[in-house]
């Protein structure tokens, strides 16, 4: 066996030898073709495969669906099929029965034929379910806006007295990590005495489990989520404790207004040296002080993160579908309403009253039009007689107490089908539809800031330019961001990314610190891409600098460093640490076509696409085939455990897989799969560039079989950015995949030719991420609405 000679150009070769002799393509379209192949498929096929490819559970359970072309169906059958005599089958014959499978059940538009894809009625996601009810309460706090500043507000006074006299220094802190020792915050300021007061906010990016540490050797208040609610209490000094660790569960796109109080307080005894740190633990991330980039220095409304534990949704389809309801699901969302209207009742409702100060309180008529707005907005839409009677009267006249009353409400509004079921709103008005399917599409949520509930009072939704324009407003609220944001991890395949560790010996300096930096240096490139005038798609596949930091460039080289090293100040600011334990800031590198394309050759993609130490070539080959190219892997016939690389010493990663993989059965995946992983090669388990392995060359050549029965070559991860940047496969499979994330529906069940369609507009639109959103969001807001609860 030839080692050097990839298998996928022999595979090339045999395919277009087929289709050369005797154009068999060509001819597999004729009818007396596709008659004969299905004559020798029902002889020698259908006792393993089923009449129908469904699968034969003893045989080959798995149905014979796919997206192979029929030339590479026919290379297959004539090198395979049927197992016990694959010489049984070869030439026209093959080509024969791959044309007969292929048009009654293999290929997508047979799928499509057989089994017409239908939208499915859903329920809240548990991620739509912490959307929903954070905008509930937004509704009542006021909404966010968008702030472009960071840090957080630092306001010091000196001595024990908030008077203006003693204000001192007011300033906005990039961070709050401070070591004032025995002299004091600044000048003017007493060391014995001094108070400083942080507002801000902080915006968070990612749903999930958040650790807060606050550490402080004096007094001080942590309030976080709105004023009021404090998280942390240590204003009568604990002796001897000095750190605060609270657990939160915190929601994507949501900004929480944060409150610090610091106070060194005169003492007849010595005392203690003062300093503060405000530290988190991100969502599989480790220990850091809080950014600046996640810090804002205004103090935003109120803000509700649902802490409820909620189960997962079904992925099976790739996307997270509502489709389950289980014993699990309805106590959670039972524990999810109780846990809100707890909230409604002790912050919502006494808000309500203050402004509402005025307002007529006869038979108890604050407290139902307090409920009333609640109920309306939790169901999308205007609540009628008998709704209300149902929903708020009848609660109210078995509750003497309000807050019970309120409890009851929200308890059986947050449990409905009309809040659980966001499509279920044929009696609601065009705009009404429209503001809900805008609402849902784009925030995972329901329609609650005063905008675009005045959009649907005017009847302002019932044009498609007027949803279209409505939708672009939306796809810059921080909501829509965090969406994108969290798609675009989706298609790179690290959304649920947990620990990344590699071998201390083989990969000294790889670290959870520099895991934690690269996780940041690819948010921030997230971010720039999609922030940008042109949100150009490419750019993820092709653009040749990152966002790295001096860590990131001592470990990764020259193609890391900083484009523009700024000179640092002379002094840090009064009492803050100059290098905080994240890391100097992120900022552009120098360009590199070779060891910068995109987010492909990212270490943290890299590196998570890798063995201990090792690369994985299949790994990555099958990233790319399913994700980036959106192709159809069958799962491997059995597990395997890779070739040891100690036991072949002499052989590259890429000898010893194809070495393992080299049988006819296995190349009938792997002929894709390694010729796509083969071309990132260069980058080792870490993402680290390299030109040698063993002392051998790297050989990154590689290809790729499109579904048209086109075939690609490229050599290394420049070549293959390129390819896919201007790949038709890729462009429909980041399409699709976004609009089923954003939708939760299956893309066909739209139009058959929606793909078509929506492929060729990103094309024509530049590639633009926000434009295809912003399609993709009034497709969604047409679809016909699921039907009416009774109640």
């Amino acid at each position: 066996m030839n080692l050097n000679a990839p298998t996928f150009f022999r595979l090339i070769i045999l395919f277009a030898g087929l289709v050369c002799a005797g154009s068999l393509t060509a001819a597999a379209k004729e009818d007396d073709a596709v008659v004969r192949g299905e004559s020798i498929y029902r002889q020698m096929c259908t006792e393993c495969h089923g009449g129908e490819g469904q699968g034969v559970e003893e045989y080959y359970p798995d149905p014979l669906i796919g997206d192979q072309t029929i030339g590479e169906l026919a290379a297959i059958i004539s090198e395979t099929m049927p197992e016990e005599d694959p010489d049984a089958c070869v030439g026209e014959d093959a080509a024969a029965v791959a044309a007969f499978i292929h048009q009654d059940f293999y290929g997508e538009a047979a799928q499509v034929r057989r089994r017409p894809p239908r939208t499915a009625l859903s329920r809240l996601t548990a991620e739509q379910l912490r959307q929903n009810l954070a905008d509930l309460y937004a509704h009542f706090s006021g909404m966010p806006w968008s702030e472009s500043k960071r840090g957080i507000n630092h306001t010091c006074y000196s001595g024990k007295d908030w008077k203006d006299e003693n204000k001192k220094i007011e300033r906005v802190d990039s961070v709050i990590d401070f070591d004032f020792g025995d002299k004091g915050p600044g000048e003017g300021v007493s060391a014995e005495e001094f108070h400083i007061h942080w507002n801000g906010s902080l915006k968070v990016d990612q749903t999930g489990r958040y650790e807060i540490v606050l550490r402080s050797t004096c007094s001080c208040t942590l309030e976080f989520g709105s004023r009021g609610r404090k998280l942390v209490d240590n204003h009568v000094q604990s002796e001897g404790k000095d750190e605060f660790r609270r657990t939160v569960q915190l929601t994507a796109g949501r900004v929480y207004p944060i409150t610090l109080d610091f106070h060194q307080r005169k003492r007849k005894t010595e005392q203690p040296p003062a300093k503060v740190s405000l530290s988190w633990v991100p969502p599989g991330g480790v220990e850091e002080i809080i950014p600046a980039r996640y810090l804002m220095p205004t103090s935003q409304p109120g803000a509700f993160a649902l802490q409820v534990k909620l189960p997962p949704d079904d992925r099976s389809y790739g996307y997270e579908r509502g489709t389950a309801v289980s014993r699990v699901w309805e106590e959670s969302t039972t524990a999810a309403a109780i846990e809100f209207a707890e909230v409604a009742s002790d912050e919502l409702y006494p808000a309500y009253l203050r402004k509402h100060k005025k307002d007529s309180d006869e038979n108890r008529g604050k407290l139902r039009g307090f409920l009333n707005e609640l109920v309306q907005t939790a169901f999308r839409g205007p609540v009628d007689d008998g709704l209300r009677e149902l929903y708020i009267d009848r609660q109210i006249e078995q509750c003497e107490d309000d807050a019970q009353a309120i409890k009851q409400v929200v308890l059986i509004a947050l449990k409905s089908p009309r809040f659980l079921y966001p499509t279920l709103d044929a009696d609601r008005s065009v705009s009404q539809r429209a503001a809900n399917r805008l609402a849902l599409t784009l925030f995972d949520s329901l329609p609650s800031g005063p905008w675009l509930n005045e959009q649907v009072a005017k009847g302002n939704l019932e044009k498609r330019d007027q949803v279209e324009k409505a939708a672009w407003r939306m796809v810059s609220d921080y909501r829509c961001e965090a969406k994108i944001r969290s798609f675009i991890y989706e298609w790179f395949d690290l959304a649920h990314i947990e620990e990344v560790t590699k071998d201390g010996d083989a990969y000294p300096g790889f670290d959870d610190r520099l895991v934690s930096d690269l996780r940041h240096s690819f948010a921030a490139f997230v971010d720039h891409v999609l922030a940008s005038d042109g949100s150009d798609f490419r750019q993820l596949l092709q653009a040749d600098w990152t966002f790295t930091n001096d860590r990131l460039a001592q470990y990764y080289g020259d193609a890391w460093k900083l484009a523009d090293v700024q000179a640092e100040s002379d002094e840090a600011k009064d009492g803050q640490k100059s290098d905080p334990p994240s890391g100097h800031p992120l900022g552009r590198s120098v360009s590199d076509a070779n060891v910068h394309v995109g987010l492909l050759t990212h270490p943290l993609l890299m590196s998570d696409l890798a063995y201990h130490r090792t690369t994985s070539p299949i790994h990555r080959g099958v990233f790319l085939t399913r994700h980036i190219l959106g192709r159809v892997l069958r799962p491997p016939n059995e597990a395997f455990t890779p070739l040891n690389p100690d036991l072949h010493p002499g052989l590259t990663t890429r000898q010893r897989v194809e070495l393992q993989t080299g049988e006819v059965n296995c190349q009938v995946c792997h002929v894709k799969i390694n010729a796509l992983g083969f071309a990132l090669e260069n980058f080792d388990a870490t993402g680290r560039f390299r030109d040698l392995e063993n002392d051998k060359p790297i050989d990154a050549t590689g290809g790729y079989l499109a579904r048209d029965g086109g075939s690609s070559e490229f050599v290394g991860a420049r070549e293959l950015g390129d390819f896919l940047a201007g790949n038709e496969d890729c462009h429909r499979s980041f399409v699709e995949a976004a609009f089923e994330y954003f939708v939760k529906q299956p893309i066909a069940a739209f139009g058959a030719d929606r793909s078509d369609q929506l492929t060729e507009s990103f094309q024509k639109n530049g590639f633009n991420v926000r434009q295809l959103i912003v399609d993709i969001a009034v497709i969604a807001s047409e679809r016909s609405p699921g039907g009416t609860p009774r109640t």
